[in-house]
């Protein structure tokens, strides 16, 4: 159960990032330069391979009810931040993610931006698309070295995000166009949920608590955390309803 929730949770947060890296890329590809945009992606990518590379196995070496402890309390403070921004777009408080507004935006600043090249490359559009990937990327390296060290299996938590990270890829590359019809707010909602989630489970074994059932329970806290901000979502409704 453990290692499907490991699989899915880094899954969907890599998708989730990558679709906003993508746009960006997919931005810069069409107003500039393709070659200088996907060898900034290229770029990113290797550098947050070695990232993950240099940082998972040092975490190895941590007793491994510390590292849960620790991981535990940043995964909830990563995914409560996720939860709470889903849970105010849910409520009408902040305007959805539009990736199709991010993408005009882009679009137009990368015509409007000018820079010479150097070394035969747009060096505006390798540094735009280079920036982009890899800010994204850190936080999928932070929850595939996180989630990967506390669970004894950073090649599971990287394979999800490899999954994602591919079929986001190659949506992009054959639509070349905003991946706007991905469910984005959907999937941020469901990744704050189950980072909170593992968050409470982690951080609890860490402590010394332990759940009836062990790996069994985290169904049942994820069931709890989404009750819980499903009924916050309503009460904020309501409130934006009484002050409209």
């Amino acid at each position: 159960m453990k290692d499907v929730f490991l699989f899915l949770s880094a899954f969907l947060a890599s998708a989730v990032e990558m679709v906003e890296a993508t746009t960006i890329v997919l931005a810069i590809g069409l107003a500039r330069s393709w070659r200088a945009s996907l060898a900034g992606a290229a770029a990113a990518t290797a550098a947050l391979v070695v990232v993950i590379a240099a940082l998972g196995p040092a975490l190895t070496l941590v007793p491994i009810d510390a590292l849960r402890l620790v991981v535990g309390v940043l995964l909830l403070i990563f995914g409560l931040q996720w939860l709470r921004k889903a849970v105010l777009r849910a409520a009408g408080f902040v305007p959805l993610h539009d990736e199709d507004a991010i993408f005009r935006r882009e679009e137009a600043q990368a015509r409007e931006a000018t820079g010479g090249e150097r070394l035969g490359l747009d060096w505006y559009g390798f540094t735009v698309s280079f920036k982009s990937v890899f800010l994204e990327g850190l936080e999928v390296a932070f929850i595939v070295i996180t989630f990967g060290s506390a669970q004894g299996s950073i090649p599971l938590a990287a394979f999800g995000a490899a999954v994602a990270i591919v079929l986001v890829g190659v949506l992009g590359a054959v639509a070349r166009r905003p991946l706007s019809r991905v469910p984005e707010n959907s999937l941020k909602y469901a990744v704050g949920a189950m980072l909170t989630t593992f968050g409470i489970f982690w951080s609890s074994e860490g402590a010394g608590t332990s759940f009836p059932g062990e790996d069994a329970a985290l169904p049942f806290i994820l069931v709890f955390v989404l009750a819980t901000s499903f009924g916050l979502v309503g009460l904020l409704r309501r409130r934006r309803l009484a002050l409209a």
